[in-house]
């Protein structure tokens, strides 16, 4: 028997709706306009809801409960295996969990469900994940509300080719990114970017053969994250003696792995002054999470500003100490 949710008390009814999971909010507005109206005028008022979008080998919106909505072309469609309501433009059916949209064009799709999920909370897409094929979605997104994406993550495709080098390009050069940039696919052996990367507030690249010594002096970051990097002991050392003269005056954490396993400390040039410690500090990320230093090298920049470099086999990280605490 339908539970007649209109027609009961204002305070009760939103109290059953704030009691229902973003998927199942999602689900029920499908139902009759009449009720996607009342839960559009329940989130009227800013939303606390963090939403992320998914575009890829799938078009998903969730959050950090889960999936709310998908986008899928109609070649997934089985129709024996969901109940499917024709609409306009596309095809319905569910899940166990929530509705699954079925478009000939996946691209309009997905457009359509950021813009109905969107609408419906009140709210602004946080979070983007995309490979190559959703790249398309950076600049739209960001078009269509006025806080900018606060993460991007650049995935693999399902077939695990490297991104072109001029879609590498146009994600390190153009996307404007709020918090964090995540890179987490490869790039061509030939890929070469020159000149300023930035601002970022945190940058992360996961596949970083590429980053060569110009690229590091170069990155206008706060956090910069580097792993299977191939920079020689040379390259690190010119860019320590680049930090010491005044370079790269915002960084705060700097974070590589290497494709080779080296001991680190054995290749420091005795010109930039390095002396081991045995201080233990801690560094505060912008999210509140702190990292515990213990010990490891410090060098001065010509200012005054101190750093700690931390390594081992393979691995280097140096936090600066600004004067504002970190």
């Amino acid at each position: 028997m339908p539970f007649p949710i209109l027609q009961i008390p204002f305070d009760v009814r939103s109290e059953i709706i704030s009691l229902l999971r973003p998927n199942e909010i999602v689900t029920a507005s499908f139902s009759s306009k009449n009720f996607k109206r009342l839960i559009k005028k329940q989130y009227q008022r800013p939303s606390k809801l963090k939403f992320d979008v998914h575009i890829g080998y799938k078009g998903l919106i969730g959050n950090c409960q889960g999936i709310v909505l998908s986008a899928e072309h109609i070649s997934e469609l089985s129709e024996k295996a969901h109940e499917i309501i024709c609409t306009n433009g596309y095809k319905r059916g569910f899940s166990s969990k929530f509705p699954v949209l079925y478009f000939e064009n996946r691209v309009m799709g997905t457009k359509m469900i950021i813009d109905y999920v969107t609408d419906l909370f009140g709210t602004c897409i946080d979070e983007l994940y995309v490979d190559r094929n959703g790249i398309w979605a950076i600049d739209w997104i960001n078009s269509r509300q006025s806080k900018p994406l606060a993460c991007l993550f650049l995935v693999k495709a399902d077939n695990g080719d490297p991104i072109a080098d001029e879609e590498a390009e146009y994600v390190l050069r153009y996307s404007k990114i709020g918090e964090l940039l995540d890179i987490r696919v490869k790039v061509s052996e030939n890929f070469r970017l020159t000149g300023k990367l930035g601002p970022f507030h945190h940058l992360s690249i996961s596949e970083g053969q590429w980053i060569n010594c110009d690229n590091l002096m170069n990155v206008d970051a706060t956090v910069f994250a580097v792993h299977n990097s191939r920079l020689t002991d040379s390259e690190l050392n010119a860019f320590l003696r680049h930090w010491r003269s005044g370079g790269s005056p915002r960084l705060e954490v700097l974070d590589m792995n290497f494709e080779r396993e080296v001991l680190v400390p054995a290749w420091f040039d005795p010109e930039l002054e390095i002396v081991e410690t045995d201080e233990v500090r801690r560094y505060r990320y912008r999210d509140g999470s702190e990292m515990e230093i213990q010990g490891g090298f410090s060098i001065q920049r010509m200012d005054g500003v101190n750093a700690t470099i931390v390594c081992d086999l393979g691995q280097f990280c140096m936090v600066v100490w600004h004067s504002d605490g970190h």
